[in-house]
């Protein structure tokens, strides 16, 4: 069995991931790949994980998950989502790190299904975004509290990877950056599914409708109708050239009031998580998705 996990991040793509695979739950059954709503199995996987604390579970707990998660059906690929697998939003960085314990909180998914093939799956965010979104989603009301023990300027997902992958060389890692989701929605559903980059899947524009201007979206829809792109290139051209006429400016742009934060800082931040990029794609058994 193959089981995927979600990991997020978290503020990255707010469940929608999960609900766009959820329009396709009963084909992709049909093929022996179970996307379960999350609500049956989040808390059963945490307490499960939290109690075995890193052994391996036996096959009796095996059978007890399975059965709460996905009834008596056969799986073949089991996907599972929570960006709380890690650790809670306040811990995400700690430090000059992102997630400091990845490498524990991996072990403790991969041991609930010791014989199954894992892959883990991972958004990127911007760490000059992605602080500033964990602060608003937490209950702090003072920004350089919040950030006290934080070295926003030396974090980088690359290590992060690293620490994950040296952890785990058998796991595959697929990751993206959330600023790159519009364009790689369809991408990274089939990819999370399992399945060819033909696969007719529903949901592949739910990300672009939520952040173009309805009359935008519904030219879009019908010129994709006329014009039925051959290749996924030709599609995202398309997809690009409509969000730059017609995304939402809420959607796409933050106006951040962060004390001790200035633009140069943030400037360098995005200037580095960019150069780190092209560090995160010579990592061995790291598959980086890009448009």
């Amino acid at each position: 069995m193959q089981v995927v996990y979600h990991l997020g991040a978290p503020c990255t793509d707010a469940d929608q991931l999960m609900m766009s695979l959820l329009k396709n739950r009963l084909r992709l059954a049909q093929a022996g790949i179970s996307v379960p709503p999350p609500g049956r199995y989040r808390s059963v996987i945490r307490d499960t994980a939290r109690a075995l604390k890193g052994r391996p579970a036996g096959e009796d707990v095996q059978d007890a998950l399975l059965d709460a998660i996905v009834d008596d059906a056969e799986v073949d690929r089991l996907i599972l989502s929570d960006p709380r697998f890690v650790c809670i939003n306040r811990l995400v960085v700690q430090g000059a790190q992102i997630w400091p314990m990845v490498e524990r909180a991996a072990t403790g998914l991969r041991a609930l299904f010791p014989q199954a093939q894992i892959e883990f799956f991972i958004g990127m965010r911007d760490p000059a975004t992605l602080i500033p979104a964990l602060f608003k989603a937490s209950r702090f009301s003072d920004f350089q509290e919040f950030t006290e023990n934080m070295q926003p300027h030396a974090v980088a997902w690359s290590e992060t990877l690293r620490r994950l992958q040296m952890a785990h060389p058998d796991c595959r890692i697929t990751t993206w950056c959330n600023e790159d989701t519009p364009l790689l929605w369809g991408e990274i559903l089939r990819e999370m599914a399992g399945v060819g980059p033909g696969a007719e899947l529903d949901g592949i524009d739910d990300l672009a409708a939520s952040i173009m201007e309805e009359e935008g979206y519904r030219r879009m829809r019908g010129w994709l109708d006329q014009n039925p792109p051959e290749t996924e290139t030709q599609r995202r051209r398309v997809l690009a050239a409509f969000l730059e006429r017609y995304a939402k400016d809420a959607e796409i742009e933050e106006t951040l009031n962060l004390p001790g934060w200035t633009e140069e800082l943030m400037d360098e931040m995005s200037q580095s998580y960019d150069e780190d990029m092209d560090v995160i794609a010579r990592i061995p058994g790291v598959n980086l998705l890009t448009p």
